[in-house]
């Protein structure tokens, strides 16, 4: 990451990526509603004047920080994917493969619940655009995490593993309920003891498992 700068170091090429850096951070530490261009500007030791020179408004910076968050989702999805060797193609493996990518958008909520909230943000984008927001918002494999899922899915149904007529819309089911179940953990079951909780996680990735069978 970069190191911030003294006031008035900054050539014109590195402050806008300085002033996304400081609103990365302000979402990590407060969600979207602590994203705002002038406490990034200032923590960068430059005016609010000059922040406003590389983005129009709070919401322009957002989409930026919210992009970023995304790929950082889809980066930890890929790592756990991976960790399944690729070149295994049995039906426990397809099984395992979509397991990891519940687990990953799970973890991801929960250690960084600050960038997890700011990644569902904004509203008005569908799901099934590129990496969910815009251009951006990519793993290395060039997916988003809703692309990321919708491969693990189509894989699990090419092994055997979902009977044909139960693949439409497997992939709204799935994100509805790692989505829920983060937002419980986040929220109201929040002081739920860990063990308590990874084992409600793999009982709830198991039901979905059998119930795609």
């Amino acid at each position: 990451m970069m190191a911030v700068k003294e006031k008035g170091a900054y050539h014109h090429g590195n402050l806008r990526a300085a002033l996304l850096e400081a609103a990365f951070e302000l979402a990590r530490e407060g969600g979207p509603d602590a994203v705002a261009l002038r406490e990034a500007s200032r923590r960068v030791g430059v005016s609010h004047n000059a922040g406003y020179r590389h983005f129009p408004d709070r919401d322009a910076l957002l989409a930026e920080v919210g992009i970023e968050c995304m790929r950082r989702l889809a980066l930890l999805m890929e790592e756990l994917i991976a960790s399944v060797d690729p070149a295994e193609g049995t039906l426990a493996a397809a099984r395992m493969r979509l397991r990891m990518t519940g687990v990953a958008y799970i973890r991801f909520a929960l250690e960084e619940p600050g960038l997890f909230r700011t990644a569902f943000c904004l509203s008005g984008l569908h799901p099934a655009d590129t990496g969910s927001l815009g251009a951006g918002g990519v793993g290395d494999s060039g997916l988003g995490p809703f692309q990321l899922l919708q491969r693990s899915l189509d894989e699990l149904l090419d092994a055997g593993g979902i009977a044909p007529g139960r693949r439409p819309y497997a992939d709204y089911a799935a994100w509805a309920m790692v989505h829920g179940f983060s937002m419980l953990m986040l929220e109201p079951l929040r002081e739920m003891p860990v063990a308590e909780r990874d084992a409600a996680m793999v009982r709830m990735l198991e039901v979905f498992e059998l119930g795609l069978a």
